[in-house]
């Protein structure tokens, strides 16, 4: 009654595009400065919301795109940007917002979604679940993207205690690494929106 098969193949695609270890600085940059509970809960709340939005694209989601006619292509270079938007604030190490609308948006935007609920999860999972024809496959589709969020929440989870380890100075550097390697994220995957599009046209 289980796929191991369809599960192996989404659970590792899912853990290249979404990286949880990679996610491990970004996590660190954004939830910098913050007591550890908050810190916990954030990694909670980023985890769920990235599983609530693969859930309602998973559900429902070729649908949702063909209705706005939006393309995968579209998805990604949307995506890109608002990746590169987070990025720069990395980068230039905007953080000095005010802390309480902060702490409201970093768990759900950007870690939720587009970080880890982004164009390439969301597309990968549409088409596993439409790929999935057999109540073994949907099951073993279903516990794959279950399983992903449980490790990005254990990885962010855990991370916490590197933070502990390398103190401010290192939580700068690192929230310029993750500034740079999220902006290589994101131009990526508008290069990638791009290339798909000019495919298309040929």
């Amino acid at each position: 009654m289980f796929d191991f098969a369809v599960f192996g193949s989404l659970f590792l695609t899912l853990f290249v595009i979404m990286d949880p270890p990679g996610i491990t600085p970004i996590f660190l940059a954004l939830t910098a400065g913050r007591p550890a509970k908050v810190q916990r809960r954030m990694a909670w709340q980023a985890a769920t919301v990235a599983f609530g939005v693969i859930t309602i694209f998973g559900i429902c989601g070729k649908q949702i795109l063909n209705y706005l006619h939006i393309t995968t292509p579209a998805l990604m270079i949307a995506g890109g940007l608002l990746l590169l938007l987070v990025a720069l604030d990395l980068l230039t190490g905007k953080s000095e917002e005010p802390k309480q609308t902060k702490d409201v948006n970093v768990a759900l935007v950007p870690l939720g979604m587009p970080l880890l609920a982004g164009p390439g999860a969301i597309v990968s999972v549409i088409l596993a679940v439409q790929r999935a024809d057999s109540l073994a496959g949907q099951v073993s589709v279903w516990c794959a993207i279950a399983a992903i969020h449980v490790v990005l929440w254990l990885v962010m989870r855990n991370s916490l205690h590197i933070i502990r380890v390398i103190k401010d100075g290192g939580v700068v550097l690192v929230t310029r690494l993750a500034g740079m390697m999220l902006s290589a994220l994101a131009v990526q995957q508008i290069i990638n929106g791009i290339t798909q599009v000019i495919a298309g046209h040929h």
